[in-house]
């Protein structure tokens, strides 16, 4: 019998599992993103009295993803409310992310972006910036997982569902990339929506897009190079801020949603809340 908890952050929801209580974690996360519905899976080993913690993310068709930052802001305040901490550094695949927890508003440092070839990856030459791909202009980079970015008037008049896997399993990106459309707002923020590799569909929201997505728009001119922006998924509102140093900062409130024990045999698993 495993214990998990269910948070969301901005309607980007997860289950979280404590590490050290699960011995077939690929599996253990596939299962539960089954059958309780969620974006993925979250397994923490905690450690230094919660002033640290391990992270890793399976997602529903099995594979890890390096870093999420709805995620991370989830599982910092895991942590937070099982050790009473107030900050956490949650060692991702991507490096290790500090997080502030002031009651369900979470702030993630969110490290600095790249826009390198090598490290988005990305199999053109050069930067990949307001590109033609599949028919829609793409800009590409990596904060913390790949993505590519597309602006439109309106992300609501677009089918997601039916442009965004081309792009998602384009030649160009060898690890695949999680597709973002953004529409400018009328008070500088943006609208947004992301089709996520891994859930291989869109979510409700994502925070490492919400990031992707402001990064970008500075680097095009379309937001000053250094600020705070706000990004708005399906789910709510993201801050993202914008630092003179180069690296970003996402913060947003989560919420607790339910609790509950998984049963695994041989043959089948029972989610019992």
């Amino acid at each position: 019998m495993t214990s998990y908890d269910v948070y969301h952050g901005t309607g980007n929801d997860f289950a979280v599992v404590d590490a050290a209580t699960a011995s077939d974690p690929d599996a253990l996360g596939v299962d539960l993103c089954d059958s309780l519905g969620v974006d993925g899976t979250l397994f923490l080993g905690v450690s230094d009295g919660g002033a640290r913690a391990s992270m890793t993310l399976v997602q529903p068709d099995g594979s890890r993803a390096a870093m999420c930052g709805n995620g991370a802001r989830c599982a910092a305040r895991w942590v937070a409310e099982r050790e009473g901490a107030d900050a956490v550094t949650l060692e991702t695949g991507a490096g290790p992310r500090r997080c502030t927890v002031d009651g369900e508003d979470v702030t993630v440092e969110m490290g600095t972006p790249t826009f390198a070839p090598d490290e988005v990856p990305h199999t053109r030459d050069g930067d990949l910036v307001d590109v033609d791909i599949e028919g829609h202009t793409v800009t590409a980079l990596n904060t913390g997982v790949p993505h590519a970015v597309v602006f439109v008037d309106d992300v609501d008049a677009v089918d997601l569902d039916a442009m965004a896997p081309a792009i998602r399993h384009h030649d160009v990106f060898p690890e695949g990339a999680n597709v973002n459309l953004a529409s400018p707002q009328a008070d500088g923020g943006f609208d947004q929506r992301t089709f996520e590799r891994g859930v291989e569909g869109e979510t409700d929201a994502c925070g490492t897009g919400a990031v992707a997505i402001a990064v970008a728009a500075a680097r095009l001119g379309e937001i000053p190079e250094h600020g705070s922006v706000t990004v708005s998924p399906p789910g709510g509102d993201l801050g993202v801020e914008l630092r003179e140093d180069g690296t970003t900062v996402l913060r947003g409130p989560t919420s607790y949603v339910t609790s509950g024990d998984v049963e695994r045999t041989d043959a089948a698993e029972a989610v019992h809340e």
